[in-house]
């Protein structure tokens, strides 16, 4: 990604008032160095002062030698190593000040964004795709910091050199000055047309590169599936197409480069032909002396060099104001009242009573389809509510609702007889636990995704925890036990293993209420029933909502609702239930039935 943001192709925002507006407010994460900031800018101002006054002394030293002695020729060289010294001076202590400055806005950018970020809604993350929010926080803080460290500095720099030393040859010669000045659009107008093509094919090329990249990463990621239906000369031609479109446009960008390089050769040293000749004209006639035009051409060279790199400098602040509009506008999303500390646990325990009131709900990307039509039941605290239904039906929404990650279109939802949302976001969601289908562990130790249901448990806590979720087993038959690396989303654990990981850390958050989402579906048989007795230990004393296709996992439970439409179809227990003619749990029932039995009889078969 931070390469990426170095190329042309990285979005650039047009300058408007508003867009800088914006940028400026990064100058807010700059005010408690701000001192240092503006020493900086002490330090670049003398930097390009002390280049401007490097060609003037070179003439003044080549003049002394037609007319000035020894000392005095050599006082020159002295002078002028005095300011290479303070310009190398100046010039670490500009770099180092700005580094320094820079890195500790964006520390306090980096913390303030990713502090914001967590606090976003779930409705954001819904319709915010997870590349685009690595890119904000990783490519574009790096945008910045390329900016704020080098480009912003060097534009203010190139800026002073050009006027300066605009200023400068004025005094050395106006004649001389506007016969250079005359060249400079001819020569600038043909370098923009020509950086633009070759920027143009650069892309291009780098497209293709990553179709061909993507091409490889499909093809390995379907290896099986390529290798069985034999089709490895197809996936060979067609990346040998991508490829040859890639050798094709790099030919094409490398011609142009040629050709441009040529130019600038030829522009430039014609340029500088045509000076020396003009000034050699003008010094024949005692209009200017040696040293001045070797001041002069010098200059010229400052001027050329700044000219040419303040475009592509240019560019990269207009990229780095399109980075802040894009890290602003997570910035300026409204969050959630999220309390940020590790310690903030519950200070009493609920109930765990909850009751559903006329629940309307739609998501807001899809606000034309109602997933949830006045939706009403109640939980009593302890009690098992399983929660069926075909897809669609809005059983995992009950849940997201409970958890408040959206809030009801319309409807209440009471805790405990209290209003859901006079809760505390943090508190409610602490006296909450969730063991989802699909367990996501984060990479570091079983230890550690353990603690994640309470960072400040002791040892014995952690292993009480992992003997009642049936995972105390398996974790000490490793090498390292509790230290055992996951890896990356806990992949180095079965389906089973990882699921009881997240029943651990459930239990040692100790929740008064329970959600479990579908928590054994995609489990074989034998690791279903070691997880299975792990969530009956886990639902003992707390109020449970269980999302299931699998019914058998749901027939003791205090209560099954079938929802279908978004609406609560039938409600009761499974023997109640069962007992329904045409019912819609009852067929849903008999036929998994069957679907198990057939299955059964297949193995048997075999």
């Amino acid at each position: 990604m931070a390469e990426a943001i170095r190329d042309d192709s990285s979005p650039k925002a047009k300058l408007t008032r508003s867009n800088l507006k914006k940028a400026f407010r990064l100058f807010s994460y700059l005010k408690p160095d701000i001192g240092k900031y503006l020493a900086g800018l002490v330090f670049l101002a003398l930097t390009s002062a002390t280049a401007l006054a490097f060609p003037m002394l070179i003439g003044n030293l080549v003049n002394s030698t037609k007319e000035g002695t020894v000392d005095s020729i050599n006082q020159q060289a002295l002078i002028l190593l005095g300011i290479l010294a303070a310009q190398s001076f100046f010039s670490f202590m500009r770099i180092y000040l700005f580094a320094q400055t820079t890195e500790k806005a964006l520390y306090r950018l980096r913390a303030d964004l990713y502090g914001h970020l967590i606090r976003l809604p779930m409705a954001w993350f819904s319709k915010t795709r997870v590349g685009e929010i690595n890119s904000r926080i990783s490519a574009d803080i790096t945008q910045i910091q390329d900016t704020f460290n080098t480009a912003l500095a060097e534009f203010l720099r190139q800026i002073s050199l050009v006027i300066g030393g605009l200023i400068l040859i004025s005094i050395i010669s106006i004649q001389l000055t506007l016969f250079m000045l005359a060249l400079i659009p001819a020569i600038t107008i043909v370098a923009i047309v020509f950086g633009r093509y070759i920027r143009k094919i650069s892309r291009e090329a780098q497209d293709k590169v990553a179709e061909s990249n993507t091409i490889v990463q499909e093809t390995m990621l379907g290896i099986v599936n390529v290798k069985s239906f034999a089709n490895e000369t197809i996936e060979a031609l067609r990346y040998g197409t991508s490829v040859k479109e890639i050798a094709r446009l790099s030919l094409r960008s490398a011609f142009s480069r040629g050709l441009f390089a040529s130019f600038i050769i030829l522009a430039l040293f014609g340029a500088i032909v045509g000076i020396v000749w003009y000034a050699t004209l003008l010094m024949k006639s005692n209009e200017i002396a040696f040293g001045e035009i070797i001041s002069f051409v010098l200059y010229t060279s400052f001027i050329g060099a700044s000219i040419g790199g303040l475009a592509e400098i240019y560019a990269q602040i207009q990229k780095a104001v399109g980075a802040t509009e894009r890290l602003f506008e997570i910035l300026d999303e409204q969050p959630e009242e999220i309390e940020l500390s590790a310690s903030s646990r519950p200070s009493s325990r609920l109930r765990g009573q909850v009751k559903f009131e006329n629940v309307r709900f739609a998501y807001p990307g899809r606000a034309d389809i109602t997933v949830l039509k006045n939706l009403s039941f109640e939980a009593q605290p302890g009690e098992r509510i399983a929660i069926v239904g075909p897809s669609g039906a809005g059983k995992s929404t009950i849940t997201q609702l409970l958890l408040r990650f959206y809030e009801p279109d319309s409807g209440k939802i009471h805790i405990d007889g209290k209003d859901a949302r006079d809760y505390a976001l943090t508190e409610l969601r602490n006296h909450m636990a969730i063991v989802p289908q699909d367990v996501l562990l984060f990479g570091g130790s079983i230890r550690e995704n353990i603690l994640y249901g309470k960072p400040d448990a002791t040892e014995a806590e952690i292993v009480a925890a992992a003997e009642k979720a049936n995972a105390r087993t398996f974790i000490e038959q490793f090498p390292e036990g509790y230290e055992t690396i996951v890896g990356e989303r806990g992949i180095t654990l079965s389906g089973g293993q990882r699921q009881r990981i997240a029943i651990a850390r459930a239990v040692l958050k100790n929740p008064s209420i329970l959600i479990l989402d579908e928590a054994t579906s995609s489990l074989d048989s034998e690791s279903e029933r070691l997880v299975q007795e792990a969530l009956d230990k886990l639902m003992v004393g707390r109020t449970s909502f269980i999302v299931a296709h699998r019914l058998a996992t749901i027939r003791n439970a205090d209560r099954i609702l079938v929802l279908e439409g978004g609406e609560i179809r039938e409600s009761g227990t499974h023997e109640e239930l069962m007992r329904i003619q045409g019912g819609i749990y009852a067929g849903l029932s008999r036929l998994q039935f069957q679907n198990e039995e057939f299955d059964t009889s297949a193995l048997k078969s075999l």
